[in-house]
Parts: C-alpha cells; structure tokens; sequence
C-alpha cells in the first residue's frame, strides 16, 4: 500500500520535543524497582517516530511469583483499612498524577503516539476515576440486617475478592490501569498488574510517583509478555481474581487458564459499535458524531463508531456530511499542535494489520470514499478513512479493523436496523440518532449492548458503568458495579431463639 499522490492529508510534525520523563528499569513489586528474574528485555517504541523510548524487562514466571507473593503479604493489613483509609490514599494519587500531569501526558504521547487532545483526556479521565473510587469505597450498600429467618438475624459482609491479577491493554495504557487500580484498591484488595508490552512507560512511571502513597505490595506491576507473564497471572492459584481489558481472543486465553483454578474472570473485550442513524435524525450532528467518536484515539478505541446503518432515503446526504466532516481531520504527531486529531497507530505490526484491512476492502469491491491509504513516513500514520456502499453481511461490517477507518451501511426499515445491529459477535456499545422521542426509547433497549447512547457517542462517566455483552465479555468498569465486581458477599446468620 503506498501513499495517495493526491492525498488530502498530510502529517503535521513536531519541532524540537523534549525527551519524556522515563521510569526506572525493572519490575516494581513490594513497593520499589527491583531486578527481574529475567535478562531479556523489550524495546519500547515510539510510534509516532520510530525511535525506541527504552527497555523494559521481559519478565518471568518468577517475576509473577514474586509480585504475588508481595500482593498476598499486602492483602492482610489492606484489606484490615477502614473504607476512608483506602479512600484518603487513591484520592492522593489522584492529587500526585493531577501534580504530574504534563509529565504523564508528555510520556503517554511518546509512547502511543496520542495527539495531545487524547492524551490530556486520558490523564483527566485518570485523576477522575481515582477521585470516584475514593468516594465510592465510602458508600457501599448492602440489604439491611434483619431477621429473615425466625430466631435469625442476617447480616451482609462486603469482603475483599484478596489477590487480583490485572492485563492492561496498549491503546490506553493509563487510564486503563487507572480503570483497574482505582475500583480495586478501593475494595480492599491487592493487585498484580501486567501492561502492555508495547506501552508500559506511563504505568510504571505512575508506580515511581506513587511508591511512597500505597503500602508496599498492595500494587505491583510486572512488565512482559501475554504468553508468559500473563498466563503464569491468570493460572497463579493465589490470583483470586483476574481482570482483563483487550482482545476477545485474549480475553478468552485467560478465562480458559482461568478456569484450572475456578477463579472469577473480568474481562472487557472488543466491540464493533453500531451507529444506527434514523430517517428522522439531525444528520449534521451524527456526522459530527462519528468524525469525533470513529476516530478518537486514531480509532483504536473499542467502543468506536466505526460501523454506520443509515436509513436509505438519507444516506446519500449523511454520507455527504460525513465525508466532509473527515477530510477536515488533522493528522500529526504529539507535539504538532493541539487541534490534532490524529496520531499514527500504536505499533508497525498493528500499522500492517490496518493497512492488509484496507487492502481486503479493496479486493471486496467497496467504495473508499475519502482516505484509505498509508501516509508517508516515518512513523506509522494512517489516512481517516470512510468506506461506503457496504453491503449486509460483509465483513467490514464483522471484524474490529481498530484503526482509523469507518464504513457506512444502509437499511430501509427499523426492524431492519436493529436487526442488522445485533448482527455481530460483540455486544459492547452502540448509538442511536434520532429526534423521535418514542424511537429513542424503544431502540435502545432492543440493541444488544452494554451502553447505548441516544444523539451521541463515546461519552463515559465514572458514575455509569461500562462493560458489554456476547463476545464483548461481562464484568463492568467504571461506578459502583466495579468495585461490586471486585468484592465478595459474605452472609452471617445469627441465632438468637
């Protein structure tokens, strides 16, 4: 694939960018950067320039041991801490990455190539979610106490799950540690946590910030491999828990080693969100929409808007919008501006996978509208594109591409919509656009999907849980239901006939 001679877009590039603020080398567990069991090590890239950031160790079966046996030793005296102990630590981490931000957002960028838009949402998002879970380890409920039993009085316990094994994807890699750490700790538990190989700078430059805040053992965080370090987490028979955000054959790799031990599985998965676009909707608006929720993050976003239905009376105008809204798009490295919308994609392997998607596209005889192509180097930057004239059933519509491409789809009739909709292995989001107030009711609670938004999209709130359906996993981020996910309920029967 090689770059349009009469591309739209171009790369908008950095001046002179300060070097990132690195972390230490090695495995952090009890409380400090110790060496790993492991002498192999990992270069980190950054994406958006090619250049390798650092190393960071390939970690072990050993590695994993340790980090565990350090939880295991935490989980006592953390789980012994009243809820506004626990909150009162999460709430200064929340005021140490919110001291630290510029730092944070500068290394996030380097390492995943964001805009600074995305990243300074994230770092937001971040600090938020740790001052939520503070509140919330203050507010849990539970069934009254009360005599159900004749002679009985039931009481409910809230208990820590113990150990929690947590594998952080590479698109956020913050803010997903930061959707794991904040609800956990909260809950009382201690935590062994894998990131992403490819981008593990800013979780670990979060443990340096932190150490001297969270007792020693209650978070640590062992860098490496899926195949060693996150198997030997999910199999650990003193992991009671374990806790994924990525892939769906990921997702299913650690429920089935997982399974040895019967402990509980969280998994978050991936999507391929529907935007099912009525007659009767403010079609200006949905463009925007999805120029906004298709391509945040360069598409590497699992509840992205990236497969449109439209009714066929207005597709032709919605895809006319649309196209314009995308040949608007800014394309840039971290630095380059701060109304870029777009950075590269997070890896030259995952750059290959989009570009071999858009290839496939091709031979199947769709239309690109706008976009499509590779752009020219160095780093790995990918043209926003839109495809249309995609027929029901083609697997544009099936396979999550999670880059920096949206395709559009029309149906004649609701039922059809919803239909076509649900038509897909994934269950995490959707949207609906529509100005029928009995349609913005009735659609919804038909779309199979964990979050549905009505005239928007891909907008999250701590307060409101997020997980989803059918291939998309179950077990919910975010709001209560999170650190409900992480706890167990224990009953204690009195007998006092």
């Amino acid at each position: 694939m090689t770059t349009s001679e009469t591309s739209l877009f171009a790369v908008r590039r950095a001046g002179e960018v300060p070097a990132p603020s690195l972390p230490p080398f090695g495995q952090f567990i009890g409380g400090a950067f110790v060496a790993s069991g492991s002498a192999s090590a990992v270069d980190v890239e950054n994406p958006a320039t090619e250049e390798i950031l650092m190393q960071v160790p390939a970690g072990s079966v050993e590695d994993v041991d340790a980090a565990v046996r350090a939880a295991v030793a935490a989980k006592a005296a953390w789980a012994a801490k009243t809820p506004k102990d626990r909150s009162l630590v999460l709430l200064r981490v929340a005021d140490i990455i919110e001291a630290n931000r510029g730092l944070l957002e500068a290394l996030e960028s380097a390492n995943t190539g964001k805009p600074s838009a995305v990243a300074e949402d994230d770092i937001s998002s971040a600090i938020d979610t740790f001052r939520f879970s503070a509140g919330a380890a203050r507010a849990f409920t539970a069934p009254g106490a009360g005599d159900y039993a004749e002679n009985h009085t039931s009481v409910i316990l809230r208990e820590p799950v113990g150990v929690v094994g947590v594998i952080t994807p590479w698109n956020y890699p913050l803010l997903m540690a930061a959707w794991k750490i904040g609800p956990i700790l909260a809950a009382g538990n201690t935590m062994v946590l894998k990131p992403s190989e490819q981008t593990p700078l800013s979780t670990l430059k979060l443990a340096e910030l932190i150490a001297d805040e969270v007792p020693a053992g209650v978070l640590n965080i062992v860098t490496g491999s899926g195949s060693v370090v996150g198997n030997r987490i999910s199999e650990h028979p003193d992991v009671d828990l374990v806790a994924i955000t990525g892939s769906v054959g990921s997702g299913q790799k650690v429920a089935a080693s997982a399974a040895a031990t019967v402990k509980r599985v969280h998994l978050e998965l991936g999507g391929k969100a529907p935007v099912v676009v009525f007659d009767d909707a403010d079609l200006e608006a949905a463009a925007k929409g999805v120029r906004s929720a298709g391509f945040w993050n360069g598409g590497q976003e699992c509840g992205s808007a990236c497969r449109v239905l439209v009714h066929e009376s207005v597709a032709e105008k919605f895809t006319e919008l649309l196209v314009r809204e995308v040949r608007e798009i800014s394309v840039g490295a971290p630095g380059a501006g701060d109304d870029v919308e777009i950075g590269s994609m997070i890896s030259g392997a995952h750059y290959k996978r989009v570009l071999a998607a858009l290839e496939d596209i091709r031979k199947d005889g769709l239309t690109i509208a706008v976009g499509g192509n590779a752009m020219e180097g160095p780093g790995y930057f990918i043209e926003p594109t839109v495809v249309t004239g995609v027929p029901a059933g083609a697997a544009i519509t099936r396979t999550e591409i999670f880059g920096p491409v949206v395709s559009v789809e029309t149906f004649s009739t609701d039922e059809e919509a919803i239909t076509r909709a649900n038509e897909t292995v994934y269950g995490l989001a959707a949207s609906v656009w529509t100005t029928n107030s009995a349609r913005s009711l009735s659609a919804p609670r038909r779309l199979d999907f964990g979050t549905v938004w009505v005239n928007s999209h891909l907008v999250i709130a701590n307060e409101m849980p997020w997980g989803g359906f059918k291939g998309s996993g179950y077990g919910r981020d975010l709001s209560v239901y999170a650190l409900e996910d992480f706890s167990r309920t224990k009953h204690v029967m009195y007998n006092h006939g």
